[in-house]
């Protein structure tokens, strides 16, 4: 629909410039002048299908290898420097297949986390593909275990259950209102995870419907302890804030996908359902980071939003 939509505009502009170059005015426009109008209107009316046809072959598969220090003022010591390894949005599709999957899943193992996190959304559209996917990801490891959550994509598809048995039998697990300690050296880190929600009135997609985001996971935050929370849906970042939460890791934007932030900011598919487009962000004393992902959505390309896996090196503020 992109690329037809630039593509009608672009005849629109070639009819103009033919326009303004036909025989009644030719008069009034040297040959050199008519000839750039030309150019300028075939320039124009290929640029969508290049575009199309990088996002699709390069840039969609032009994965970014992300470092990020992240400095958290309750961190026990125990825990200075310790690796997490994010992974988010598989989307196992015809453009995203178990030996793709596969690929980046070698890749986030050889960064070496000591704790791997996968953000929801394995799925895309069809509930028959989550056999394959769960294989594809069972090797990833760390000393520390592979936890996640669900994203809206394990909604629509009706999988939340058995996915997360699926992946549970390869021992990862999915955090779905639940709370799990991390522990080192007598400390530890409180790692939460929550399915996704839908707030009444809100632009998100499909999932389960709340008055407010995390309405049910109140008491999974133990205080006096770094809180790290999985949530595949960044725009409940503010209710993670009003709970004292340390970090989320989130994903569901794909960075935008479609962005063009690079030349103007607010140029990005994503900001018309959330304001926590990709990277990392502060308020009081939480940090968000949203994770860009690896697969798509229709359209199955990535302009501005190469895919990502992070690694994030935890250390005591200072």
């Amino acid at each position: 629909m992109l690329l037809w939509s630039a593509d009608r505009l672009a005849r629109l502009v070639i009819g103009a410039a033919k326009k303004v170059a036909s025989p009644s005015r030719s008069e009034l426009l040297s040959p050199s002048r008519r000839h750039f109008l030309e150019q300028s209107a075939i320039a124009l009316s290929a640029a969508p299908f290049v575009a199309g046809t990088y996002g699709l072959f390069y840039e969609r598969l032009n994965l970014e290898t992300t470092h990020q220090w992240i400095r958290l003022r309750r961190l026990p010591k125990a825990f200075e420097g310790f690796r997490i390894v994010q992974l988010s949005d598989l989307h196992i599709s015809p453009f995203m297949s178990a030996d793709e999957i596969r690929k980046y899943v070698e890749i986030a193992n050889q960064l070496r986390g000591d704790l791997v996190v996968v953000t929801g959304d394995f799925l895309t559209y069809d509930p028959a593909t989550q056999g394959a996917v769960v294989r594809a990801v069972s090797v990833l490891k760390a000393p520390f275990g592979v936890l996640g959550c669900l994203g809206n994509h394990e909604y629509m598809t009706g999988t939340e259950e058995s996915i997360t048995h699926l992946l549970a039998k390869e021992k990862i697990r999915i955090l779905r209102e639940e709370h799990v300690a991390i522990e080192s050296g007598g400390e530890s880190l409180n790692i939460i995870g929550v399915d996704y929600e839908q707030a009444r009135f809100s632009t998100d997609h499909e999932g389960h419907l709340v008055d407010r985001y995390m309405e049910r996971s109140e008491k999974l935050v133990m205080p006096g302890t770094v809180n790290i929370l999985l949530n595949h849906n960044p725009n409940a970042f503010d209710r993670a804030a009003e709970l004292g939460l340390d970090l989320m890791l989130t994903g569901h934007t794909h960075g935008g996908q479609l962005s063009l932030e690079l030349l103007h900011r607010g140029l990005c598919l994503s900001r018309f359902v959330t304001r926590y487009t990709s990277g990392w962000y502060e308020k009081a004393n939480s940090q968000l980071y949203v994770n860009r992902g690896i697969g798509t959505i229709s359209p199955s390309i990535r302009l501005g939003a190469r895919p990502e896996i992070t690694t994030f090196e935890l250390t005591r503020e200072g």
